[in-house]
């Protein structure tokens, strides 16, 4: 790269970076400058909340006023905009959301400023969810209700704009008439040539009762401004939102932001080569396992078998999709013997070994912390005659990870060997028993140069370095490690999710922060009906929310009824229903999924330090901070480099990548012009002009939102409509802690004498 002599004055404090010259001079003073940071003004309703968390999961830069704070932030010319010292006009932010068209914290002022602001530097605006009115390009609602279990369609319009990674289909969650969303299916009104105002729908559905297409969102243009409004409510945890937040995000910056985005979905199958205990229906345990009292007959184990092998690998090949499978090696071996000399799992296993990715499991799955004490339910951790925890020592430890990696290279597996996850992702800190990281366990990764450790996400979500290693949280799905078959998973799900009442363990009843008690499932048609939508739709929540975390199930799981598959399917099937062939689900490696971790972590904690700042002018995009600062930056198609390249890899019909910034400049220019290149003839200075008149909540609408803890009441002429959890999190998390591993040995064939 060339050298750049000219820097702000800022920017020369610091060794410093420079991405982005259309050419290697200056842009002109005449273009106006707009940062790449997006104003979020929020009253603290879930719907504005879910653009703000959005915004904050692709790692885009805010500045978030809290309405409801006394100290707040004042909306003013100077806070919006100023004047560089060579005369170039300033812009603060290059996109703006608010919970509605004009929501009534704001002063008149303050509305009428930033509508100037919008109009001055041509910046966008989302208005989280409207009352439909002609202020903002709406007829009146003809019809309004709740919205689960429909579909919605994204228009060709949204198709080829920010909406462009959608096949069209967008389904709300929920069952028909359920209580989980509310909106209006209002008619656009019709154009106004005398003033250029025109509404483009974006998300459609049909009026019941018509043929008429209803809006649901859409870009309204007038007066030198264009608002992206929606007409319903939603939280940031809802299908529908997770299908809709990027192209939120991308059309209000003009697909132009520091951030990137990905919908990540990497599934590791755990314990190959071993086996799994097996559920008891009538005990409600599960025999070997230490959560079992006396007399509860023994289970069946759950193994793999050849045929499963195959099924598996065609599986792969119909849906192109490559499971990760982390595999146990001494119980092949002890298969082998016990089988007179072969282990036919094993056999099909090597045969189809380069069909699969493969990950470092231990040789045995033994629990590599603490010393467990199994005389008492639960467990707890063996202390010495002082009270202090005895731990497993380090050369159990190391004879677990280097014993399978030998097996793993004498049998030719493609796998890595600076990745492991410990059997039930043991030796770090492991609540309530085991209050700290074993420091043998420690020792030992260190001791393997081990890179990349798996933990358990429902026990701990962020990444953190465990001695040699950073750690990599895996999400659990519940499709359980001890059930092979559709009625044994629904069984353990009634145990672990009705009340005492209706014959379950009252784990809901003791921890309704967490989990929700159901009714019994029918175990013939629950997995069915129930359990198997809701893991697709919980998993798939997780993948849209750009989270590289792996999810993981069990090798009894691709057995008998193939749970795992029947899952995998699922997720897949939606998903692709849902996106275009150029976003497909990014499969990762541990490795892959690690590195992405660190990414995210790095560049959140650069966020809170504020060391980076980018903008647009004249077409082209600068960032700016120290060098050697790795930054992520989403352009549209057709961006490229100084020389003609093009920039960052395409997903999703867009350009993004991570750049690490340097002392010389790297050149993005884009294909046009993305906010006012010139002040207008009639703002030709940087202070915005006095915007038009905006609609309020409380001036001339019907429409009244309230919310108290996690529900939100809306008020409005078809009556009072009450969303008792739209501003709370989904009744069932993925995780349900530590019910979701019971603490378990692993059954293997006895091997002969």
């Amino acid at each position: 790269m060339r050298a750049f002599r000219f820097l702000p004055a800022v920017a020369l404090a610091v060794a410093t970076a420079v991405i982005g010259l259309a050419t290697v001079v200056p842009a002109s003073a005449a273009s106006s400058r707009v940062d790449l940071n997006v104003l979020v003004v929020t009253d603290g309703n879930p719907w504005v909340e879910g653009i703000r968390q959005q915004l904050s999961a692709e790692g885009v830069p805010t500045t978030v006023i809290d309405l409801t704070s006394g100290s707040r932030a004042t909306i003013t010319t100077g806070f919006l905009a100023d004047t560089l010292a060579d005369g170039t006009p300033h812009g603060h932010f290059e996109g703006v959301v608010l919970p509605n068209d004009a929501p009534t914290q704001l002063s008149a002022a303050e509305k009428s400023t930033l509508a100037g602001y919008e109009q001055t530097y041509q910046v966008r605006e989302v208005d989280g969810y409207v009352w439909p009115s002609p202020v903002n390009g709406l007829n009146g609602p003809t019809w309004a209700g709740s919205l689960d279990g429909t579909t919605a369609t994204a228009t060709a319009s949204a198709r080829a704009d920010a909406f462009r990674y959608l096949t069209g289909p967008v389904a709300f969650e929920g069952t028909a008439g359920g209580n989980g969303s509310y909106g209006y299916l209002p008619t656009p009104v019709a154009d106004n040539p005398a003033t250029g105002s025109h509404f483009e729908p974006y998300l459609t559905e049909t009026i019941p009762g018509t043929t008429t297409q209803g809006v649901l969102a859409g870009v309204y243009t007038s007066g030198g401004r264009q608002q992206l409004v929606l007409t319903f409510a939603y939280n940031y945890y809802q299908q529908q939102t997770r299908l809709l937040a990027h192209g939120i995000v991308d059309w209000v910056t003009k697909g132009v932001h520091l951030g990137y985005w990905r919908n990540y979905f990497s599934a590791h199958i755990d314990d190959l080569f071993n086996a799994n205990s097996r559920w008891s229906q009538s005990g409600h345990c599960t025999p070997g396992e230490g959560d079992c009292v006396g007399g509860v007959p023994a289970t069946t184990p759950i193994r793999m078998t050849p045929a499963d092998v195959t099924a598996t690998v065609a599986w792969q090949q119909q849906n192109d999709y490559t499971l990760d499978l982390l595999f146990n090696g001494g119980p092949s071996l002890d298969y082998a013997e016990a089988g007179g000399g072969t282990d036919p799992l094993t056999t099909a296993l090597l045969a189809d070994k380069n069909s699969f990715w493969w990950v470092n499991h231990t040789y045995q799955h033994p629990f590599l912390g603490c010393v467990q004490n199994f005389t008492v339910i639960p467990w707890k951790c063996q202390t010495d005659s002082t009270g202090a925890i005895q731990y497993v020592d380090q050369a159990t430890v190391n004879e677990q990870i280097q014993q399978n990696i030998q097996f793993g290279q004498a049998n030719g597996l493609p796998f890595r060997p600076g990745e492991l996850v410990a059997g039930e992702h043991s030796g770090t800190v492991m609540l309530p028993q085991q209050p700290n990281d074993n420091p043998n366990f420690l020792a030992a990764l260190s001791q393997n140069s081990i890179q990349w450790l798996g933990v358990d996400a429902s026990r701990e979500t962020g990444q953190r370095q465990i001695a040699s290693a950073l750690g990599v949280p895996r999400h659990p799905v519940n499709v359980f490690y001890n059930v092979s078959t559709q009625s044994d998973e629904v069984s353990e799900y009634n145990w672990l999710y009705t009340s005492k009442a209706d014959g379950g363990s009252g784990n809901c009843e003791a921890n309704p922060a967490t989990t929700t008690c159901i009714s019994p499932l029918d175990l013939n048609t629950g997995w069915a009906n129930y359990v198997l939508p809701l893991q697709e739709r919980i998993t798939l929540g997780y993948v849209l929310s750009n989270d590289p975390r792996p999810f993981f199930m069990h090798q009894s799981n691709l057995t008998d009824d193939r749970l795992a598959l029947q899952t995998l399917t699922g997720i897949l099937s939606a998903y692709r229903g849902w996106f275009t062939p150029d976003t497909p689900v990014v499969n990762q490696t541990l490795t892959d999924a690690g590195t992405t971790l660190k990414q995210q972590t790095a560049w959140q904690q650069t966020l809170t330090a504020g060391t980076v700042s980018g903008y647009v002018q004249g077409g082209v995009v600068t960032v700016q901070g120290p060098a050697g600062t790795t930054v992520p930056v989403t352009v549209p198609a057709g961006t490229t480099v100084t020389g003609g390249a093009a920039f960052g890899t395409v997903y999703g019909g867009e350009q993004s990548g991570y750049t690490t910034l340097g002392s010389a400049p790297t050149g993005l220019t884009l294909t046009s012009a993305a906010f006012g290149t010139t002040p207008s003839a009639t703002t030709p200075t940087a202070t915005p002009s006095a915007g038009i008149a905006l609609a309020s909540y409380a001036i001339g609408s019907p429409h009244e939102v309230q919310r108290s803890g996690n529900a939100v009441t809306i008020t409005d002429p078809y009556g009072t409509h009450v969303l008792p959890k739209l501003a709370g999190k989904p009744d069932e998390e993925l995780h349900i802690g530590a019910t979701h591993h019971h603490p378990y040995r692993t059954p293997v064939a006895q091997p002969k004498k």
